[in-house]
């Protein structure tokens, strides 16, 4: 289908995907990180003590989404969204009042649950549900949302702490997230397919059937992969949730180094809508093995780079893989292990990519308290990349003839 009449044809579904991806911004470490000096200061935190409090709150957010994922195979778009959304602004209101420094663990809890978590979790599953044969296309339409975010919410909100308090922020992104509830109800007023639920026969995994949650976990490729779902999550994170550092390490103002941002957002964005366009045309085993590749590059570059023309070509190529990274992983388990249980296998998924962006602050950080630089953990993380795409080489290798058993 030619993509003006795919976009025509789907607005309401796609336009639904892409202001929950959007919305799920609020739970995101780019947007948290931002107030991470103003945190910091009020609550008299260190490096390692405000990254051990966001690990801790995202860890207990990634066990929640084990079980709460699965939501998404009972219960309809339209319904499970705004009930989340509901969630989400309370949790922004939480920032924005809370006076105690182990109230952060349970704000911090509840943003990354309820934003990076479910959020996105029930926008990815619904297009990877909802479409079959443009699957890729309708996931690289809908994640839009994450690149717009990344795109105009740092820049906007730290301009705007020059003005405001930076807990009004946090009510006006409660907000925001509330005045969401209204335009997901509209826009769905109709979902996609009446046979929107788990049940639904649409797209069978490998050997030609849909697994379960239990034969996905006792699979060598689920394991193959496990290195892979962890380390964007994990060391984007880290890289965002440090940015304030970062900045002053490279002797580059903070406000600089948030205005590379779009750029970082608009090649991400290019590289999610080609990741969809191939996707579609190729298939995911033939892509995903090689989506880590340019990370390798990135932080290589993040390591040794003394300018902010070189910090910016670190961010072209962490662009690449975070827009490859939108679409293939999502498309992934639809793939290889069917669409019936699609909620509960991405689920698992989703919380181990959930307690990277968990462990991730929480390592780096505590290695900066110990005297490992930024920089020297950077070539380490490169490093890790490289063990990653040999695993998904080896783990997509060996799965793949089981694919030719499907029908």
């Amino acid at each position: 289908m030619p993509i003006l009449a795919f976009l025509r044809d789907n607005a309401p579904w796609l336009t639904a995907g892409v202001l929950l991806t959007f919305l799920s911004s609020f739970g995101q470490t780019f947007f948290i990180s931002i107030f991470a000096g103003h945190i910091r200061e009020v609550f008299d935190l260190s490096h390692g003590q405000w990254g051990g409090i966001y690990t801790l709150g995202t860890t207990a957010s990634a066990l929640v989404m084990v079980w709460a994922g699965g939501l998404t195979d009972h219960f309809r778009v339209r319904v499970l969204a705004p009930i989340i959304l509901v969630l989400l602004g309370f949790a922004c209101f939480s920032m924005a009042l809370n006076p105690v420094w182990w109230g952060l663990i349970l704000v911090i809890f509840a943003l990354r649950f309820t934003g990076q978590g479910m959020t996105s979790h029930i926008a990815v599953v619904a297009m990877s549900r909802w479409f079959i044969a443009s699957r890729g296309k309708a996931l690289s339409v809908a994640t839009l949302g994450f690149a717009v975010g990344e795109a105009l919410l740092p820049l906007g909100f730290v301009s705007l702490m020059a003005i405001y308090d930076w807990r009004l922020l946090w009510g006006a992104a409660a907000l925001i997230a509330i005045l969401g509830i209204p335009l997901v109800l509209l826009l769905l007023r109709q979902e996609r397919t009446p046979q929107s639920w788990a049940q639904a026969d649409q797209s069978l995994g490998m050997e030609g059937r849909h697994w379960t949650r239990h034969q996905t976990i006792t699979h060598f490729l689920f394991w193959f992969m496990i290195p892979a779902l962890l380390g964007p999550s994990a060391f984007v994170t880290a890289f965002f949730f440090h940015q304030v550092h970062f900045a002053e390490i490279k002797a580059v103002e903070h406000v600089e180094l948030v205005a590379m941002f779009p750029i970082y957002t608009v090649v991400s964005i290019l590289a999610m809508m080609a990741s969809g366009w191939a996707l579609d045309r190729f298939g995911t085993p033939r892509l995903i093995p090689f989506m880590q590749i340019p990370m390798i590059a990135a932080f290589v570059i993040f390591a040794v780079a003394e300018t902010p023309l070189a910090v910016l070509m670190g961010f072209l190529f962490m662009g690449l893989t975070t827009g490859f990274n939108t679409t293939l992983p999502n498309a992934f388990w639809a793939e290889f292990y069917g669409t019936g249980r699609l909620g509960s296998i991405k689920a698992m998924a989703a919380a181990v990519m959930v307690f990277g962006s968990a462990i991730g602050p929480g390592i780096t950080g505590l290695g900066i308290d110990l005297g490992l630089g930024l920089e020297t953990q950077y070539m380490l993380v490169a490093i890790y990349f490289v063990f990653t795409t040999i695993m998904m080489m080896i783990g997509v290798a060996r799965a793949r003839p089981l694919l030719a058993l499907s029908p």
